[in-house]
């Protein structure tokens, strides 16, 4: 079953009260602060609607508050997936799988990138399968998108901070209906 832009709204709308896990932000706040980043940074719509979908299967799979400290990995980076396939291109869906992983690499290839985690990031980390070896982070770096899950990654770290202002949810349905509507006629 594809989710449709009334639907993403209807799990904002529904769940994106709930902490973000263990920040001072909601998951709605983390979802346009990512969004509004990415805008800053002059990315396509393609990545802007990867940036504010990126945790959306936090909301369709949830596992209470702060489910690292509970030891459960909820794989949220794959579990949108399949509801948004038959609606958005691979420029969107690519960078949310890759985002956990760009991550592992980042903590692999920036020395100064782990200390910029929050405790909850570095729970994840250990949860989500560790920094990548220098092996590892090569391959990704060579996987299509990887630089895209990169930008988001970093994105995603500085999208938690309280009472940022940022356009609102309307503002990023938007744009992804944009990306959906360049994906029907692609």
């Amino acid at each position: 079953m594809a989710l449709n832009l009334n639907d993403i709204r209807a799990l904002f709308e529904r769940h994106g009260q709930l902490a973000y896990s263990g920040e001072p932000v909601t998951q709605l706040e983390h979802a346009l602060q990512s969004g509004a980043l990415a805008e800053a940074e002059g990315a396509s719509d393609e990545l802007v609607a990867a940036a504010f979908l990126h945790d959306l299967g936090h909301l369709l799979n949830q596992q209470g508050d702060t489910p690292t400290q509970r030891g459960i990995d909820d794989l949220h980076q794959y579990y949108a997936l399949p509801f948004l396939r038959p609606m958005l291109p691979d420029a969107v869906l690519e960078p949310i799988r890759l985002h956990v992983d760009a991550k592992r690499c980042l903590c692999a290839i920036d020395a100064s990138y782990f200390g910029q985690l929050s405790a909850d990031s570095v729970r994840s980390l250990q949860l989500q399968g560790g920094i990548f070896s220098s092996e590892e982070a090569d391959a990704f770096l060579r996987k299509p998108y990887a630089e895209d899950a990169l930008r988001l990654r970093r994105w995603d770290d500085r999208a938690k901070k309280q009472d940022r202002i940022t356009p609102d949810l309307g503002h990023y349905l938007t744009i992804v209906e944009r990306a959906m509507r360049r994906n029907a006629t692609a």
